[in-house]
């Protein structure tokens, strides 16, 4: 047996386990954004960018929390004084246990074209992802077909076409070597329901915290060690060339230590 299938068998053995112990485990309150606390990355009269927290949601949904949208909203309101609603457009999400930058659209015109430039692939992410195992290559380009399991809110990964499973790409990089973790780097070349997620653990190095997909054991605050570092793109409106990062939480000692190697002047 390869050791590709290997991993794929180990990863399908313990899905049961790791979804009972996912259902088990009561987090502590994960570290949030406020209004006192937001961090913007990139604002001008057109978009926003902020620096999410693992613990938030980008739109409302049924748990009832404060959606992040909601917080910038308020932000955008008191910074500049405005009466009545404040027109914030949603462009694109990240998983809730995830951090990193999201862009909020400020008009509806700038709205339109982020989407279109979302759905037309010509915005680039970068993500950081902290592993377990170290992968099969330090570099390499994988793909899978993903298929979404709606009842579970998870996806599993295929190495063949099966049903409506739908091809899915990544390219991971080693960038750093932790005492006992790994550092990737990671460019998704679709926007598959958890990607990132599905895929690394498919390839046997589920992320650090993650779980759903095959970590073996959460992080104390729920969110897992998955960043969206950065993004580029062209000004949907300027027209010009525009790189956003985002620094990940530095109160873990595992991102302030990539944080501090990878942000030297």
């Amino acid at each position: 047996m390869s050791k590709r299938k290997s991993y794929s068998k180990e990863f399908q053995n313990r899905n049961k386990k790791n979804n009972q112990k996912e259902a088990e485990f009561k987090p502590k309150p994960a570290y949030k954004t406020t209004l006192r606390n937001l961090k913007v990355l990139y604002e001008d009269n057109h978009i926003i960018a902020v620096n999410k927290r693992s613990g938030d949601i980008v739109q409302g949904d049924k748990t009832g929390d404060t959606p992040l949208s909601d917080i910038v909203k308020t932000f955008l309101k008191k910074k500049y004084d405005k009466p009545g609603e404040v027109f914030l457009g949603t462009t694109h999400r990240i998983d809730r246990p995830v951090s990193g930058v999201v862009i909020f659209a400020k008009t509806s015109k700038a709205l339109a074209r982020l989407n279109e430039m979302f759905q037309n692939k010509e915005i680039q992410k970068t993500y950081w992802a902290v592993v377990k195992n170290e992968p099969p290559q330090k570099q390499d380009t994988v793909q899978h077909y993903l298929l979404k399991n709606e009842r579970q809110n998870k996806s599993y990964a295929y190495s063949h076409e099966y049903k409506t499973a739908k091809l899915s790409s990544l390219t991971y990089k080693i960038i750093f070597r932790f005492q006992n973790y790994f550092l990737l780097e990671i460019t998704p070349h679709t926007g598959r329901h958890h990607q990132i997620r599905t895929q690394l653990a498919q390839i046997g190095c589920p992320i650090k915290g993650d779980v759903k997909y095959g970590f073996n054991r959460p992080n104390i605050d729920g969110s897992i060690h998955l960043h969206a570092r950065k993004i580029e793109f062209i000004h949907p409106v300027k027209k010009t060339p525009l790189v956003i990062e985002a620094s990940p939480d530095k109160r873990d000692p595992l991102w302030k230590e990539a944080t501090a190697v990878f942000n030297k002047p």
